[in-house]
């Protein structure tokens, strides 16, 4: 059941509605949302429940332990977390290598992905382990949190601890907020329908498929497409994810901050996926050997961690180079930031500075997306090739592919506040305006898209 198809939000408004239903009875309402989360899972593949539930259901015990046993004790907890993880990445490394040696056929047989389940499933333990976060000694909670049907495809992650603590405080849903789910869900919509799917087929698609029928030029269009198309199609996602979450009175952490108006590299992992990254400091480059003592450790493990990075993305060099391009791009700024630092002091940079920058950093992302979009390394090396040709004609882009690029950017540049605003005066309508509007933002979806849906990007990792 994709996300995407009329199944999947008929699904949600039911589970939506029973959930409501039963607001005053928090066990009624972890009951419907468990098995919500069953049935959207059994949909799926009939024994994802199984493989999920027992594997949370082994998480739980251990942080059962967790939380009875004292810090003093620490080879015993040392132990427990250590089930906990080789638990998860087990089931994560298994994700990324049975592809490997299925093929095409690993779609049909595991329609999901784990990567995004373990990586939640491994907060609660590691917390609890550290003495960070505060755990549960109910199993309903903890098996609703970890099985969410919102974020399990393709996040955002959370962190159990947070989904547990607002799942056991009582249900609310202000108009604002509701108001703020329909905008989610109604911009997200857009976001993959109008624009990302318009860019895949029309533009990224074409060119990144056979790059040497196209001049140089040409070339550059469809790099830029594929950047707008993978932030429109994964931050859509995000939007819905987040807005049938805020239905069910679950508050989701942001994903995405405009990441194309980064100043620098670092920057931009604060931008784009957020909680990946975020995960990523807390649980890789924190656990890494004298991470917060070694002064060395902000040059050489950024490298580890994006290595780590991109092989999550998929066994394939194309996703190493990727991630080595990053952690590069992570220790060469370092280095730089330091020796400035050293020889200029703490000199805030000036507007035309701030300009470069932003356009430096770009450029360096959409090199690197050369290579996490191309199917093998020889044709990231064809585009760079046809890059370097300099050749100018753009006989193969339309004006639609033009105004869909300018479009993306526009969309992309509005400030946060716009849609704050928005959603402060759209939560003060009443709430037939309010389903009129996204039934309006529905309809002008079907008038406006293509015919059919590509699958979202995020949901192969």
């Amino acid at each position: 059941m994709s996300p995407l198809s009329p199944a999947y939000f008929a699904f949600a408004a039911i589970a939506i509605t029973l959930y409501w239903a039963c607001y005053r009875w928090k066990t009624a309402r972890l009951c419907i949302l468990l098995i919500a989360n069953i049935f959207f899972l059994v949909r799926l593949a009939w024994f994802y429940p199984i493989l999920l539930l027992a594997a949370a259901s082994i998480d739980f015990l251990v942080g059962w332990d967790l939380q009875r046993i004292p810090r003093e004790r620490k080879t015993s907890r040392l132990v427990l977390v250590s089930i906990s993880v080789i638990l998860n990445v087990g089931l994560l490394a298994a994700s990324k290598c049975i592809p490997v040696a299925l093929g095409e056929l690993y779609r049909w047989v595991f329609p999901l992905s784990l990567s995004f389940y373990c990586f939640q499933s491994m907060t609660y333990t590691i917390d609890l382990y550290r003495g960070t976060r505060p755990g549960t000694r109910s199993y309903l909670t903890h098996l609703t949190s970890a099985s969410l049907f919102t974020v399990i495809v393709a996040g955002p992650i959370n962190r159990i601890s947070d989904l547990i603590k607002q799942l056991q405080q009582p249900f609310t849903l202000t108009p604002t907020q509701g108001g703020r789910a329909f905008l989610l869900i109604s911009s997200g919509l857009m976001k993959k329908l109008l624009i990302a799917d318009f860019l895949s087929n029309n533009v990224a698609n074409r060119i990144f498929d056979t790059p040497t029928l196209y001049s140089g030029a040409e070339v550059l269009i469809g790099v830029y497409a594929y950047a707008l198309q993978i932030y429109f199609d994964f931050s859509g996602y995000t939007d819905i994810a987040m807005g049938i979450s805020q239905l069910l009175g679950l508050t989701l952490p942001d994903n995405f901050n405009r990441p194309y108006k980064s100043l620098n590299i670092a920057d931009f992992w604060r931008r784009w996926h957020i909680t990946f990254s975020n995960w990523l400091r807390d649980y890789v480059y924190f656990s890494l050997p004298n991470a917060a003592r070694w002064k060395g450790a902000g040059y050489v493990y950024p490298i580890i961690v994006m290595l780590l990075g991109g092989l999550w993305h998929g066994i394939g060099w194309t996703f190493v180079l990727w991630g080595l391009l990053h952690g590069v791009g992570l220790t060469v700024l370092r280095t730089f930031q330091t020796l400035r630092q050293t020889k200029f002091g703490k000199r805030p940079p000036t507007q035309w500075g701030k300009y470069l920058s932003i356009f430096v950093t770009f450029h360096f992302v959409c090199l690197t997306w050369i290579f996490f979009r191309s199917p093998d390394v020889a044709t990231a090396l064809a585009i760079l090739g046809r890059l370097g040709s300099m050749t100018f004609t753009v006989d193969n882009i339309s004006l639609s592919m033009i105004g869909m690029i300018l479009a993306g950017v526009a969309i992309h540049a509005i400030p946060p506040k716009w849609f704050d605003k928005t959603v402060e005066i759209f939560g003060r309508a009443p709430f037939v305006l309010q389903g009129a509007g996204l039934a309006a933002a529905v309809l002008l979806i079907e008038l406006l898209a293509g015919r059919g849906s590509t699958s979202f990007v995020y949901s192969n990792f």
